[in-house]
């Protein structure tokens, strides 16, 4: 479930919202194994090279136990008690800058995500090298779980865009009959708006807007935003109440 950052704020008539990745689990989900991916990739491709380069010194014992000892050290810290704490004292002995702790945890989710998704993948290409070598398939050998491995990166780009169409940051003044739209910055008076369609994702809410057209001419702005529930049937509600005015 998300938790969406809501409340009043100083003005009685104003309702704020924040959907980003430090409110809302879906977000925050699908950051983590977006990047998470792409990390992973780029961690096997490492290690196996360095693998093949270690096992013609028969050390390649060294550089999986250097591997396992880092993705034990990640699922540590992401079990500690105090996770935010203990990076804030592992970055302070490197020249990382700990003044964010929001940064600390994007940090850690994407190790997170690497992790699983080194999981998946690994075990992709570790079944399809079984698949291969005893020619359980026939004739068509490790080709599907390589090609499933290899659409896990469009699939994180894809995990990626959700993740920034699903951030809402704004607010709703209800007195002024503004709806006000931040990163980008945007105000939409809502006597523009001569309808809205609300669509239910988990615990978000994708409206669509439809604006009316002045003299024919186009009025700019979003044409689907991501709100919470309790902001779109606010919404809702307030122009029913403008319509019937």
């Amino acid at each position: 479930m998300d938790e969406d950052a809501m409340g009043e704020s100083t003005d009685p008539e104003t309702i704020q919202w924040r959907r980003d990745g430090s409110t809302s689990r879906t977000v925050r989900l699908l950051w983590s194994l977006g990047v998470g991916t792409f990390f992973a990739a780029i961690t096997i491709i490492v290690f196996w090279r360095l693998y093949d380069l270690a096992r013609q010194a028969d050390a390649g014992a060294v550089v999986v136990g250097v591997f396992a000892a880092l993705v034990a050290t990640i699922l540590a810290f992401a079990v500690a008690s105090d996770t935010t704490g203990r990076l804030e004292a592992l970055a302070r002995r490197f020249p990382v800058d700990t003044q964010s702790e929001r940064g600390l945890e994007r940090a850690m989710d994407a190790a997170l995500g690497m992790v699983a998704m080194l999981a998946v993948i690994g075990s992709l290409m570790a079944i399809g090298r079984v698949v291969s070598q005893q020619d359980l398939l026939g004739g068509v050998g490790a080709g599907p779980f390589t090609g499933a491995a290899a659409l896990s990166l469009p699939l994180a780009l894809v995990a990626l865009v959700c993740a920034s169409f699903l951030r809402s940051v704004g607010a709703l003044d209800r007195e002024e009959g503004v709806l006000y739209l931040y990163d980008p910055d945007q105000a939409i008076d809502l006597d523009v708006i001569v309808d809205v369609s609300t669509r239910r994702v988990g615990d978000a809410a994708i409206l669509k807007l439809e604006y009316a057209q002045p003299d024919g001419q186009y009025v700019a702005g979003p044409r689907r935003i991501v709100v919470p529930p309790a902001v779109a049937r606010e919404l809702e509600s307030l122009l029913e109440r403008r319509a019937s005015a």
